[in-house]
């Protein structure tokens, strides 16, 4: 049985059905699913969990606190829930990055 995780990133233009993908070794299984919003990673999370067997979850550091202690009841104590989280210089860095891509001023389809 392989340890089965899952990253979990925000886009706003995202469709979580269409914007995913699978790595498997055998040993190791790795979704890595774009959603648009909260509401969208608190299903996908369910999902992966219950149909997949997902047992660690890892999210982008767009998700709040609030955002990751509902994910952590929603998906129960058996998983464990993790954010990506950089230094402070890290983060100035990524947001300017995203900023030029129009990524804050991307609309949602």
């Amino acid at each position: 049985m392989p340890f089965t995780a899952a990253f979990i990133a925000h886009a706003p233009d995202a469709d979580p059905e269409q914007h995913r993908a699978l790595v498997d070794t055998g040993l190791y299984r790795l979704f890595a699913v774009v959603v648009k919003d909260q509401e969208q990673s608190l299903q996908v999370c369910r999902d992966l969990v219950g149909e997949d067997g997902v047992q660690s979850i890892l999210l982008c550091p767009g998700h709040t606190h609030r955002d990751v202690a509902e994910i952590a009841a929603a998906v129960g104590d058996n998983v464990s829930v993790s954010v990506a989280r950089g230094d402070a210089r890290s983060a100035r860095a990524a947001a300017r990055a995203m900023q030029q891509a129009g990524w804050f001023s991307a609309t949602s389809s």
